[in-house]
């Protein structure tokens, strides 16, 4: 199944072909200390991501027509699958941010690790930068 990000399909290939629910754990992990640190000016309201558990920002800016995330989260996991989605989503139109079917998370075999609101918080993260996606292309 492909996501319309060559990123995201080679994030989602390699968690789908992982069998240990320990080692996607890891890759996630390692992700998320990949991660930038995110400048406190952002860290706001209108950045927060809804229906998450811990306390997740994100946040998208076009340039030159191409999206570009910054985020962070104070919890490990959620840091990692904002990670996971950042690096995903880097560098697309906002049309094909915008246009992602979530159904790729199933893919990704991560939600038998993950608790309900995690996995929850996983979709919302997602949904938000997509809204940020289409706020920033004007529509």
């Amino acid at each position: 199944m492909a996501t319309g990000s060559e990123k995201l399909d080679q994030i989602v290939e390699r968690l789908k072909t992982t069998a240990d629910p320990k080692r996607r754990y890891e890759y996630v992990l390692w992700l998320a200390k990949k991660l930038q640190p995110l400048a406190d000016e952002f860290r706001n309201d209108a950045f927060k991501v809804k229906g998450c558990v811990s306390q997740v920002y994100v946040v998208g800016q076009l340039r030159e027509g191409k999206l570009h995330w910054q985020g962070d989260s104070d919890a490990a996991i959620t840091k990692g699958l904002l990670a996971l989605l950042i690096e995903g989503l880097e560098g697309l139109d906002p049309a094909t941010a915008a246009a992602i079917d979530p159904a790729f998370i199933g893919e990704t075999g991560l939600q038998a690790s993950l608790t309900p609101s995690r996995a929850n918080g996983f979709l919302n993260i997602l949904r938000m930068m997509q809204a940020q996606a289409k706020a920033l292309a004007g529509g």
